[in-house]
């Protein structure tokens, strides 16, 4: 256990073993550091306290069982991700998960997490689309838009996480269970800096890969696209604003669709294709137009992204409810948390008392640090 953890915390760092070796100093050769990730020798309490200290992490979280086993469900990458960046990113996203396992166990009740993991059989595309109105239904969505993904999902557990990667990496959904199998948490991770409709259909496809338990004769990336397509548009509210069918759709209503549902052109023409709403043909002369006006990787109208929220807020009110203490806080966050000014009824009080310019200040300040740890 203390090899295997000791290998993802350094490999979550983006830290070779020559990276390990030189940032404790030489303490230990490389080869010590091999051995111990492979349990072939095991580090003094020195050592370990060391090692631990350069990760950024306690010792006992080395040494000691994990509160979870965290599984990786989906891996989307593209064929040129190399075996080291895919690594990378699974040990981020297990430790990343792992610490909102921790968080959750300390400030939810478990009766309250319905995580619906792998609870929709899908035998065919059309169950995969039958499966997102079931959630949609599951979780009082309606049939409408939705105007934040990442907000929804949170709001159900599924914890949002953005990795730095090259764009060879799209996604990856993993699920958190404690010793009994019980699911205490799910996350969805895709890439920081992807634009903002494309992020969304990241997300909804991984979505598809936790919620759906695909037959081994239907192709589990197309059910996981199909249903994050239907879960974003809906076949009802897309046929009720484009209508049953359409020999030409205009670029100008494009832009008014790809506002409306926050999905991307080309998504929306590949939906509306497979809802029989458009032809293959006047789908196919779409695609063409877009490759000629340089659009495949880069649409015109910006849809920002939503930003995950849920982790850092419940991290200060944990915080403010003493349910965790400022080094657990900054561990969490991998940040410094700087006392709030307003801490205390008295400090409240005499903050009344200063000059309306230096409270806006002070407070403007606060604001702007709140916005830092969201960012980060």
């Amino acid at each position: 256990m203390l090899g295997e953890r000791l290998r993802r915390f350094r490999l979550a760092r983006g830290m070779s073993l020559d990276d390990l070796h030189a940032a404790i100093d030489g303490m230990v050769s490389k080869q010590a550091l091999s051995k111990y990730e492979r349990g072939k020798m095991r580090p003094s309490a020195r050592i370990l306290n060391r090692i631990a200290s350069t990760l950024g992490v306690k010792s006992v979280q080395l040494w000691g069982e994990p509160a979870c086993r965290v599984e990786c469900l989906a891996y989307r990458k593209r064929a040129r991700l190399g075996k080291k960046e895919q690594e990378r990113i699974k040990s981020f996203v297990a430790e990343a998960l792992e610490k909102r396992a921790w968080l959750s166990d300390r400030i939810v009740e478990r009766n309250s997490f319905n995580l619906a993991i792998r609870v929709f059989p899908v035998n065919s595309l059309d169950d995969a689309e039958e499966a997102a109105t079931a959630l949609r239904e599951k979780w009082n969505l309606g049939v409408g838009p939705i105007t934040n993904l990442v907000n929804v999902l949170e709001g159900h557990f599924i914890h949002i996480i953005r990795v730095e990667a090259s764009d060879k990496f799209d996604g990856i959904s993993a699920v958190a269970r404690d010793g009994e199998e019980n699911e205490l948490a799910a996350a969805i991770a895709t890439r920081q800096g992807t634009s903002g409709d494309r992020d969304r259909l990241n997300v909804a496809h991984e979505l598809g890969h936790l919620t759906l338990n695909p037959s081994e004769d239907v192709d589990e990336e197309k059910a996981a696209f199909r249903f994050g397509a239907a879960f974003l548009a809906p076949a009802e509210h897309l046929r009720r604003d484009v209508g049953e069918k359409r020999r030409h759709i205009p670029l100008q209503e494009l832009g008014y669709l790809k506002r409306r549902y926050g999905m991307s052109m080309q998504a929306l023409l590949f939906r509306m294709r497979n809802l029989e709403v458009i032809t293959t043909s006047h789908y196919r002369r779409w695609c063409m137009d877009i490759n000629k006006l340089g659009w495949k990787k880069r649409e015109p109208i910006e849809i920002p992204p939503e930003m995950p929220e849920w982790f850092h807020q419940q991290v200060f009110r944990a915080l403010s409810e003493r349910l965790i203490d400022e080094r657990e806080a900054e561990q969490l966050l991998d940040a410094t948390v700087e006392k709030s000014p307003l801490k205390s009824l008295t400090e409240r009080s005499a903050f009344v008392e200063l000059p309306m310019d230096l409270r806006r200040s002070l407070l403007k300040e606060q604001a702007k640090r709140m916005v830092d740890y969201d960012q980060s």
